[in-house]
Parts: C-alpha cells; sequence; structure tokens
C-alpha cells in the first residue's frame, strides 16, 4: 500500500488524525484499516459532547468480517460526527482519508506527538 497523506499522523490502531483550527482533531480510519476490515456495512459513532480520554474506544466499525473499535488520538470533548456514514458507510472503503468518523476538541494535543508520520505507519504495516 503507498500514497499514505504526508499531513496526517497514525496511531498504531490503524486510525488517522489531522490536526485542524482551533486544536479540532479530525479522525478516520487508515487505508490499510479499511482493506483488512472488508466492505464496511455500519458505523456506530460517538455522541455529540461526549467527553473522551485519549486512548478511549469510541466508535465501532463494521464490516462483513468483524468489528472494530475505533480510539481516540486524544482526549477532549467529540463536536462533530460524519453523520453520512450512518446511511453510507462504505464511503470509508471508497475514500477512507476523505471519510472521517469524528472530530475531537482536544484538551491537550500531546497525544499527536506520540503518533506516528506516514513513513513509520507505512514501516509498521509493511511488517
Amino acid at each position: 500500500m503507498s500514497g499514505l497523506p504526508e499531513n496526517l499522523k497514525y496511531a498504531n490502531s490503524h486510525e488517522w488524525a489531522h490536526l485542524e483550527d482551533d486544536n479540532v482533531v479530525r479522525v478516520g480510519i487508515t487505508g490499510f484499516a479499511q482493506e483488512q476490515l472488508g466492505d464496511l456495512v455500519y458505523i456506530e459513532l460517538p455522541e455529540l459532547g461526549r467527553k473522551i480520554k485519549a486512548q478511549e474506544q469510541c466508535a465501532v466499525v463494521e464490516s462483513v468480517k468483524t468489528a472494530s473499535d475505533i480510539f481516540s488520538p486524544v482526549a477532549g470533548e467529540i463536536v462533530a460526527v460524519n453523520l453520512a456514514l450512518a446511511d453510507t458507510p462504505e464511503q470509508v472503503n471508497s475514500d477512507p482519508y476523505g471519510a472521517w468518523l469524528f472530530c475531537v476538541k482536544a484538551d491537550d494535543l500531546s497525544g499527536l506527538e506520540s503518533l506516528m508520520d506516514a513513513n513509520a505507519y507505512q514501516t509498521m504495516i509493511e511488517q
């Protein structure tokens, strides 16, 4: 797999994170993750306003093969969810880096420092 966006950070658990304005972090799953899961059929998104801790499970994606927990890379409050995915979860399969799942208004951005850049993530998934 190649073509990982260089402007994103990547978690060991296969989420990507993008820092936006006002300490908002947009989160989705990687192309590698959606390939491993197969065709997504359902996505359970977190509730708006929910307070979460870094590395806390806050969403679930289900495919024809399995279900997988999604973790937040940072602590904060859920300020947006991609409601379009409720009706069309397959958007994640066709555009994993465009079909974000949720946004967190981060209390602290230090969680992003522990994430990998594109090169480190590529090395991890190749092992």
